[in-house]
C-alpha cells in the first residue's frame, strides 16, 4: 500500500478539491461524483462535477448523508460507458455498491472508487439545525471527533447506526481518504489500495510513501473497539425487546406500509416489489371477510409480514447504513431490527457484505455438495 499526505492548513475541503481538480485537469477522470454543498441552508447532496471551477463546494466531510449513494451510482453505471468517473463514498455506501455490483446492478469498470473514513452522520433535520448554528460545521465535527471529543454537538449525537458501525474504514476501494489517526488541522492521508489508485496519485503528481501512516492502525483499532462495544449494547437491548412474536409486533406497531424503508435501502434492488403487485392488492370483499372471521382487522394489513419478507430477502446483504430508520415517518427502530437479524444470518454464512467484490453472495450461489453438508443427505 502507498499513501500521500494532503496538507490541510487551508482546510479539509480545499485540500480535497485540489486533488479532485487535478484528476479532472489531467484527464485521469472525466467527472467526479462527490457530496457538495448546495446553494441553500448548507444542504449537502451528491453532485456530478466535470469542471474544476465547480469544486469549491465539495463537502464529503459534512456529517450528513441524505441517501445512500450506492443507488445513485447504480443509475450512473447501469451500463459501462468507457468514461472514467471518480466517486467519493463512505464505508456503508462502498459496501452497498460492491453488493450491487455482484448483482450486476452496477458496473465499476470505469469507476475510480474513493472511500473515506467515517465518524458518522446526523439525521438530516438535525444536521440542518446544527449547520445553521455552525458556519464551518464539517471542520468542527471532524476536528472534535478526531481529537477524541466524541461526535456530539450542541447536545445532538450522530445516528445510532453510525455509533454502532464496526466498519468506519473503507475496504474494497482504489483510494481511501484517511482521517482516523491524523490531525485534520495539519494533514490527512490519501491511501492507494489498488494499482489503479496508485496510478491516479502518480498522475496528479503526489509524492508517495510506502506502507501505512504512523499511528493509523492503532487509532483505527481503537475506534472499531468502541463501535463494537456500543453495537453489543444496543443490539443486545433490542434482542431483549423482540424475543417473542408479541415483542416484534410491538416494535412494528406503528408501521403504515409506506414502504419508505424499502425505497431508502441501498441493497433492496428489485425493479418490482411483490408488495406493490396484485398479490397484496386486496378488494373490499376480502377485507370484510377477514374482519368477519376475526372480529377485528387492523388496517393496513400485512405490516409485520412485509418486514419479515424484507428480512428474508435482504438480511445477508444489509450494510447497516440506517437509511431505513431515517426514512421511517413513525421512527420505527428498523436499523436495529435489521442489524440484529443480519448479524445472525451473515454470521451463519461467515459473510461480510461489501468486503470483497470477488466473494460470492451466499444466497445467490449453490455448491454441488451443499445439500449433503447442510442436511447430511446423500444423492
Amino acid at each position: 500500500m502507498h499513501y500521500a499526505t494532503l496538507g490541510t492548513a487551508n482546510g479539509l475541503r480545499p485540500a480535497l478539491a485540489t486533488v479532485l481538480g487535478d484528476l479532472l485537469d489531467r484527464d485521469v477522470v472525466e467527472a467526479v461524483m462527490v457530496p457538495t454543498r448546495q446553494a441553500h441552508r448548507q444542504v449537502v447532496m451528491q453532485s456530478l462535477i466535470t469542471s474544476r471551477s465547480e469544486l469549491s463546494g465539495v463537502d464529503p466531510f459534512a456529517p450528513v448523508v441524505t441517501s445512500n449513494a450506492a443507488k445513485l451510482l447504480v443509475a450512473l453505471t447501469q451500463r459501462p460507458s468507457g468514461r472514467p468517473v471518480a466517486v467519493v463514498l463512505r464505508s456503508c455506501e462502498v459496501r452497498a455498491t460492491i453488493e450491487l455490483a455482484k448483482l450486476h446492478q452496477a458496473h465499476l469498470e470505469d469507476i475510480l472508487l474513493i472511500g473515506m473514513d467515517c465518524h458518522g452522520r446526523y439525521e438530516t433535520n438535525t444536521y440542518l439545525s446544527l449547520a445553521s448554528e455552525h458556519e464551518h460545521l464539517s471542520d468542527t465535527f471532524v476536528l472534535q471527533a478526531a481529537g477524541g471529543g466524541g461526535t456530539g454537538l450542541d447536545g445532538q449525537d450522530v445516528a445510532t447506526a453510525c455509533k454502532i458501525c464496526e466498519r468506519p474504514v473503507c475496504d474494497g476501494v482504489d483510494l481511501r481518504l484517511a482521517l482516523v489517526g491524523a490531525d485534520p488541522r495539519e494533514q490527512i492521508w490519501l491511501e492507494a489500495l489498488t494499482e489503479r489508485g496508485r496510478e491516479a496519485l502518480e498522475a496528479v503528481g503526489l509524492e508517495l510513501t510506502e506502507g501505512s501512516p504512523e499511528g493509523r492502525a492503532e487509532a483505527t483499532a481503537d475506534l472499531v473497539s468502541q463501535r463494537e462495544s456500543a453495537s453489543g449494547q444496543v443490539l443486545g437491548d433490542f434482542v431483549a425487546r423482540t424475543d417473542s412474536v408479541d415483542g416484534l409486533r410491538s416494535v412494528l406497531a406503528g408501521c403504515v406500509n409506506c414502504y419508505n424503508c424499502r425505497v431508502a435501502c441501498p441493497v433492496c434492488y428489485c425493479r418490482e416489489c411483490v408488495f406493490v403487485t396484485d398479490t397484496f392488492r386486496h378488494d373490499g370483499e376480502q377485507y370484510l371477510a377477514w374482519a368477519q372471521k376475526l372480529g377485528e382487522l387492523k388496517l393496513p394489513t400485512d405490516t409485520v409480514f412485509y418486514h419479515l419478507t424484507r428480512m428474508v430477502h435482504m438480511s445477508t446483504l444489509c450494510v447497516g447504513c440506517g437509511q431505513c430508520s431515517s426514512a421511517c415517518p413513525n421512527d420505527l427502530p428498523l436499523m436495529e431490527l435489521f442489524r440484529t437479524v443480519s448479524r445472525r444470518t451473515q454470521g451463519r454464512f461467515g459473510y461480510v457484505p461489501g468486503q470483497d467484490l470477488q466473494e460470492p453472495q451466499p444466497m445467490a450461489t449453490f455448491h454441488d455438495e451443499e445439500l449433503g453438508e447442510v442436511t447430511g443427505q446423500t444423492k
